[in-house]
């Protein structure tokens, strides 16, 4: 699985006009499942994003996790974090998972993420979103969970 975090003071989705979710401080992620992903990654996954310190505590360092500041997630799906973009101009995607798998395994990852006792908001799998942000620092990073 991959995710890109954005530190954010703020998102939101839209969908067909009508908005669907939103957060304040906290993280978005933008969360890709690919094609060998079976689930095992979740926790792992879930427990870095909840656990990593880069948030600034009083003397403004990277000291605190999105739980330490009471923040929140939201988390979309985006199957194009796995774009194959070797050769040519058009990315090929067939590093993702399959839509079934990969909606299953994102509804799995909200469970978790809720679990934690964070508030989680999600996106609708599959639809044309408007996701907007006011990215905070800017701090953005890429979790692969093939890394971790």
């Amino acid at each position: 699985m991959r995710a890109l975090l954005q530190r954010v003071s703020a998102a939101s989705v839209v969908v067909e006009g009508e908005h669907i979710s939103e957060i304040g401080h906290g993280w978005l992620v933008l969360l890709g499942v690919g094609q060998k992903d079976s689930g095992a990654e979740i926790k792992k996954l879930v427990d870095k994003i909840v656990g990593l310190r880069l948030f600034a505590d009083e003397s403004g360092k990277f000291n605190r996790s999105v739980v330490d500041v009471g923040g929140a997630l939201l988390i979309v799906s985006q199957f194009t974090l796995y774009a194959d973009t070797s050769s040519g101009r058009r990315p090929g995607f067939s590093g993702a998972a399959a839509p079934e798998i990969a909606r299953r395994l994102y509804e799995e990852t909200l469970s978790a993420a809720a679990a934690t006792g964070l508030t989680v908001k999600g996106g609708k799998f599959g639809a044309d979103m408007k996701v907007s942000l006011v990215n905070d620092g800017p701090v953005t990073l890429m979790l692969d969970t093939e890394m971790m």
